[in-house]
C-alpha cells in the first residue's frame, strides 16, 4: 500500500514539473523576429521602412513582428536618446496594445504635437513587461525647418556716392 502511495505522489509531482517547464518554454517563445520603421503612405498605413526621417514626417510608424501568434502584451517606448531641445534619453510616447489569438503583428503610430526635434530616438519594445528589443532612427531638420534656420544673406551692393538728380525737360 505504501508503494502504490509512493508511486501515486511521484506522478503527480512529476506532471507539475513538466507542466511548468510547458508553461516557461511558452514564455521564452515570445520573440521579436523584426523591428521596422516607416513614413506614413499617405493614406495612414506604413510606406517604406527607413531609419531615416525629417521632422514634419507624422506619423511615424512602427511595426513589430512577432515569432509567435500566442496573445501578448506589446509595449513600446519612444525615447529621445539625443534630440534638439530635450533631455537625453527622454521618454517621449509609450504605447501598449495586447494582440489576440493568431495575431503575430503590431503597428503602432506615433506623432507629436507639433513637428519632431531633430536628433537620434530609439524605440524600445517590451513583451508582457520584459525588454524585447530596440530600434534607433534619426530625424533630420526638414528643407523648410533649414532655410528658416539659416537664412541666405541678401546680396549687397555697394552704395552710390555723389549721385545727383537730374531734371529732363
Amino acid at each position: 500500500m505504501k508503494i502504490v502511495l509512493a508511486i501515486s505522489l511521484c506522478l503527480f509531482f512529476s506532471l507539475n514539473a513538466f507542466a511548468q517547464t510547458e508553461q516557461s518554454r511558452n514564455i521564452a517563445e515570445f520573440v521579436i523576429e523584426e523591428i521596422s520603421l516607416a513614413r506614413d503612405d499617405g493614406n495612414g498605413k506604413p510606406g517604406d521602412a527607413t531609419d531615416k526621417f525629417i521632422t514634419t514626417d507624422r506619423p511615424i510608424h512602427c511595426i513589430i513582428q512577432l515569432n509567435s501568434d500566442k496573445p501578448a502584451t506589446v509595449k513600446m517606448n519612444l525615447v529621445a536618446v539625443k534630440a534638439n531641445g530635450l533631455k537625453p534619453e527622454t521618454k517621449s510616447i509609450a504605447i501598449s496594445y495586447t494582440t489576440k489569438e493568431n495575431q503575430n503583428r503590431v503597428i503602432f503610430n506615433a506623432s507629436p504635437d507639433g513637428v519632431w526635434a531633430a536628433g537620434i530616438y530609439r524605440v524600445d519594445i517590451f513583451i508582457d513587461g520584459k525588454l524585447a528589443g530596440s530600434q534607433t532612427f534619426t530625424i533630420e531638420d526638414s528643407p523648410k525647418e533649414i532655410k528658416r534656420e539659416k537664412p541666405t544673406a541678401p546680396k549687397s551692393f555697394a552704395p552710390r556716392k555723389n549721385i545727383k538728380k537730374t531734371r529732363k525737360n
